[in-house]
């Protein structure tokens, strides 16, 4: 079970930036060998959602309200670390942030960029492709929409 906490950018510790770009580093740069800038200037702008098993992040996702990355409220920088991804955590931390989109924008729309295949795993949790399949960063996305 996962301990699920929100925090704007202000709100965050050093300790948990630090933790929270190591694990996206170590899943979006090195698990996909994908080099791109993810110091993209919209963590400021965001909601972060961190999920914790004793006392270790292992799972996270930022959330933005409509207007300040899409057009709708969004979800974005899905992240589970490669050792807890079989605890369910993708569906959990996912849950979480829908809620928190939910409670925190007032929003059921909601957008996210997903890389083409987690379509299934997304398709779960009530998103629809919307769209063509491109590419961002050299991997293969497609926009989903849930609402």
């Amino acid at each position: 079970m996962l301990q699920i906490i929100v925090k704007n950018f202000a709100e965050l510790t050093t300790q948990e930036l630090y933790d929270i770009l190591q694990l996206r580093s170590e899943v979006f740069v090195v698990e996909q060998d994908c080099v791109y800038q993810d110091l993209d200037g919209k963590d400021q702008k965001a909601l972060h959602v961190l999920g914790y098993k004793k006392n270790k992040l292992v799972a996270y996702t930022r959330i933005f309200d409509k207007g300040h990355y899409f057009s709708q409220a969004s979800i974005g920088r899905v992240a589970v670390i490669m050792s807890e991804r079989q605890n369910d955590f993708g569906k959990d931390i996912m849950k979480a942030s829908i809620l928190a989109v939910e409670q925190k924008f007032k929003q059921t729309t909601i957008h996210l960029s997903a890389q083409t295949y987690l379509k299934r795993f997304y398709n779960s949790l009530g998103f629809q492709e919307t769209g063509t399949e491109y590419l961002e960063d050299g991997i293969p996305h497609i926009k989903m929409v849930k609402e």
